[in-house]
């Protein structure tokens, strides 16, 4: 679960904010995720129809010649529940998926998991550009790991 690359400020964009895009520091956190995520045996690529989260897995898509599918259920807006729901439907058939979302979805998301089955050793944060690993245990969602932002300066 990937937390869209840095985006700027709402209040600096003008347009409807669901086709706001990366900035220059997001594309490179963009492709610093693909860098990361390029060897996990991504198999699936979904994320919310926001511009920003489309452009986050872009760089990994064009490097698994995956195309990047958007689902409202990771939009902002929408609850973690249905985020839990679409992990359920990817984790059949793929080793690895990779999602992304957004500063609601993903804390949301997250609180159920640590409130019902997954363990965290890790910080429960969420900034622009961060990755948490959940596993599936063939049970449950058991793990849940934090990955930093990429350091993306001189980048």
């Amino acid at each position: 679960m990937v937390r869209h690359g840095h985006a700027g400020s709402r209040g600096a964009w003008d347009g409807p904010d669901d086709r706001r895009p990366l900035s220059t520091k997001g594309h490179r956190q963009a492709a610093a995720i693909a860098d990361m995520l390029a060897a996990a045996g991504v198999g699936r690529l979904v994320s919310s129809p926001f511009r920003r989260c489309v452009q986050t897995l872009e760089p990994l898509g064009t490097r698994l010649d995956l195309p990047v599918e958007h689902d409202p259920r990771l939009a902002e807006g929408a609850g973690g529940d249905d985020a839990l729901d679409l992990a359920g439907e990817l984790r059949d058939g793929y080793e690895a998926a990779a999602v992304c979302s957004h500063g609601d979805v993903i804390p949301e998301m997250l609180r159920i998991l640590n409130a019902t089955t997954a363990r965290f050793k890790d910080p429960f944060v969420w900034p622009k550009g961060s990755t948490w690993v959940i596993t599936w245990n063939g049970e449950r969602w058991s793990k849940a790991r934090y990955l930093p932002p990429p350091d993306v300066r001189g980048r």
